[in-house]
């Protein structure tokens, strides 16, 4: 029996990761988020009330769960209040059930700053970012000029780390890129102001998990965004500034490797990316039109219309094999119903030459030409299904022909966004 599951996408981030921890933390006793920043979204339909989170774990909704924030996210303090007194105001006590780790990167003002001026800077060559300011505050924390967390419980300590970091953010800001930069003092009081609401919740959240761990608790990780989006085995430099795979639970949180039992992929039945770069299956006629209509492809957190397309059998295969995926979750079948025929890439073409992966080089990557086995349609809905011999049998073969291309089994099948709406195939943690 497994006790420890590790949750991620694995296509470009979208693919309803919420919902599927959220159903699975009725079995956990612990969720921990162990990378990305409030650049990802998780929403979640629990009997049709909808809750948009971006930083807070998915379980912060479930009653004797403890939520965690990993080391390996970077925190908005205005973001993380915000979703804070959101959930409050709805009756969840959110300071009962979270802790937050010490060493957190901060995002501070300067650092969306920064990400807007590059990105304006870049213009139509521009990577695509949320423009919140996550990749500036990875790059402090890779560059070893990070204020973290921790360092708000000293003020001293705090306001010495802000002004040495600000006087050369600010001076990057006025030289290079011609924009005013920020207030030292201001941005002081403001940032210790927020902190009174999150000093309380902080932990040294590796020996916390650690102890449940010893005690037989089960933990769900939780990751943000997508396999594909990781910054060395993503579709660089298209990318988000951390490592969105399986092994980076356990930097972003400080538990072992062997801490990882179980995990789960979140795979939509079709293909979705938001921002640019490369997109092999990319559909920009009616088809992708219909996809994004009936799967509401808009970003949680920024409302920025998702691409679409087919779904891409070799990329999720190689995502298979970077994570070390032991199961999908198959989410949106339903957004399928209303199509005559449906397709699924099964090799690529370059330069007149057949390839069954993703080349590392983006120039390679845009030029590529994905080719496609077709399926039937079933022309008929399949919203709210809850096993799987009540399926059409064109959307059953559809999900064979699927599994056994991608050498994974599929352990569950989401038939819409609503919680119980679930064909549980296999429980991760009794595997």
């Amino acid at each position: 029996m497994n006790k420890n599951i590790v949750i991620l996408g694995s296509q470009w981030g979208d693919e309803g990761k919420g919902k599927i921890v959220d159903l699975l933390t009725d079995q956990a006793d612990a969720v921990v988020r162990f990378q990305g920043g409030h650049n990802a979204g998780h929403t979640l339909v629990i009997k049709g009330e909808v809750t948009k989170l971006s930083l807070i774990p998915s379980g912060i909704l479930h009653e004797g769960v403890q939520s965690f924030i990993g080391n390996g996210v970077v925190v908005s303090l205005q973001a993380l209040t915000k979703e804070m007194r959101m959930l409050e105001e709805r009756g969840v006590p959110v300071s009962e059930r979270l802790l937050i780790s010490e060493a957190c990167p901060l995002v501070l003002p300067v650092h969306v700053l920064i990400d807007e001026a590059r990105e304006a800077q870049l213009g139509k060559d521009k990577i695509g970012t949320t423009k919140r300011g996550i990749g500036p505050a990875y790059e402090d924390k890779i560059a070893r000029r990070a204020i973290r967390i921790g360092d708000l419980k000293n003020p001293d300590r705090f306001k010495a780390k802000l002004t040495r970091l600000l006087e050369y953010h600010n001076f990057v800001l006025k030289e290079y890129f011609g924009v005013k930069g920020v207030d030292i003092v201001d941005c002081y009081e403001e940032t210790l102001s927020l902190a009174q609401k999150i000093t309380p919740l902080i932990d040294d959240v590796s020996a916390s998990l650690n102890a449940l761990r010893k005690a037989g608790k089960r933990i769900i990780f939780e990751g943000a965004q997508g396999t594909l989006l990781d910054v060395d085995h993503g579709t660089y430099p298209f990318v988000t500034s951390s490592n969105t795979v399986a092994s980076s639970a356990a930097t972003g949180t400080g538990c072992g490797p062997n801490s990882i039992h179980y995990v789960l992929g979140i795979t939509k039945a079709y293909t979705t990316r938001v921002g640019e770069g490369p997109f092999p299956t990319e559909l920009t006629d009616d088809i992708g039109e219909l996809l994004g209509s009936r799967g509401k492809e808009f970003g949680t957190v920024t409302s920025r219309k998702r691409r679409c397309g087919w779904f891409d059998g070799v990329l999720v295969r190689q995502t298979i094999k970077i994570s070390g995926i032991d199961g999908i979750a198959l989410t949106k079948l339903d957004v399928l119903d209303e199509l005559d025929e449906i397709k699924m890439c099964v090799e690529y073409e370059l330069d007149g030459k057949k390839m069954d992966y993703l080349p590392a080089a983006v120039e390679d990557q845009i030029k590529i030409k994905p080719i496609y086995k077709t399926f039937p349609g079933w022309k008929s809905s399949t919203q709210g299904i809850k096993n799987i011999e009540a399926l059409p049998e064109n959307a059953k073969n559809y999900i064979y022909a699927l599994e056994d291309f991608i050498g994974t089994k599929v352990s569950s099948i989401s038939t819409s966004p609503e919680r119980e709406d679930t064909i549980l195939l296999e429980n991760p943690f009794e595997a």
